[in-house]
């Protein structure tokens, strides 16, 4: 069983635009609403796998009543923890070249007792978790170190954990020794300080988190495919995805289909790779089936090629 748990989940509605063209009146040619958050999306990629999961959720209102429902009727079973605000809506434009427009709400302020439930409720609904994936980022009222707390607390229990987040929340987390941090690049070079322009300075950083606590580092590239560092080596995949309809969510794909095959070393990360491109071709947040892997066209190599200028490189937050 892989438990999610997701500080900050919503509601994701997703409309097809033919453009996107600022103060005007767009007409949608499709739309599709979603349970969404990473850990929730997780636990969906997981159940269409036909995998057993649970997701832990601090849902309020009607928007939190109508994902529990929709996580349902997908095969996730939810344990919820009741919390006074009201789980946040979030709206995606997606265009038909693949370019996607989001907007998050911010999400619902945590106090402190339901900070503390929200732990308590993962330490008594993990005792059968293979995994513990915690993802997203963290809502208003929880400090940075609530991570390195849940890390903590799973290790107690016996559990492995697989974190997806960044920032602070991550650096706090290393040193608890997270056994896998999913990071994109742009998330990796914001954890280093300092742009990656090719997959050598990728892999670098990687390394140095890996030396910070982390025990494996996934680290997706986008288009130039993903990096695992571990202690088994050093890795690098690509699989192709012809038609790109939406990306919301593929990272969190990835990461069910890293857990999914065990969580480590190679095979792993061509699952991971599979399930991520296969996410990618399809609408909104949907999550793949087995029947969308092509498992066949993912390549792997150790051979890294080092000097390969990476199309998504996070650049722009570090100036000219």
């Amino acid at each position: 069983m892989i438990l999610t748990v997701t500080p900050n989940p919503s509601l994701d509605r997703t409309y097809e635009v033919p453009s996107l063209d600022r103060g005007r009146v767009l007409r949608a040619t499709g739309d599709q609403v979603d349970p969404g958050g990473k850990g929730v999306n997780v636990s969906r990629a997981v159940a269409a796998a036909g995998v057993r999961t649970t997701a832990v959720l601090p849902l309020g209102g009607a928007p939190g009543i109508l994902l529990a429902e929709l996580l349902g009727l997908q095969g996730v079973d939810v344990t919820a923890v009741s919390i006074t605000g009201q789980t946040r809506s979030n709206i995606s434009l997606a265009e038909p070249d693949g370019t996607l427009t989001k907007i998050n709400a911010p999400g619902p302020e945590l106090f402190p007792e339901e900070s503390a439930l929200l732990l308590e409720t993962v330490r008594t609904s993990c005792a059968d978790a293979a995994w513990i994936a915690c993802c997203g980022s963290l809502p208003r009222g929880l400090e940075p170190r609530w991570y390195a707390d849940l890390v903590d607390l799973a290790h107690a229990a016996g559990a492995r954990i697989a974190l997806d987040t960044s920032g602070p929340a991550l650096l706090a987390a290393l040193p608890a020794r997270p056994e896998v941090i999913k990071p994109n690049v742009s998330e990796l070079a914001e954890a280093v300080g300092r742009p990656l322009p090719t997959l050598g300075d990728a892999v670098k950083a990687a390394e140095e988190l890996h030396a910070l606590g982390a025990g494996a580092v996934l680290a997706s590239l986008g288009a130039d495919g993903q990096l695992l560092v571990s202690a088994e080596g050093t890795f690098h995949g690509t699989a192709p995805a012809p038609l790109v309809r939406s990306n919301v969510g593929a990272g969190d794909a990835s990461l069910a289909g890293f857990l999914i095959a065990g969580g480590t070393g190679p095979d792993a990360l061509a699952a991971a790779l599979a399930h991520g491109a296969a996410a990618v071709q399809l609408p909104g947040s949907a999550m793949p089936t087995p029947a969308d892997l092509r498992p066949d066209q993912v390549t792997l190599t150790q051979d890294l090629p080092l000097d390969l200028p990476l199309r998504d490189a996070a650049t722009a937050a570090f100036g000219p």
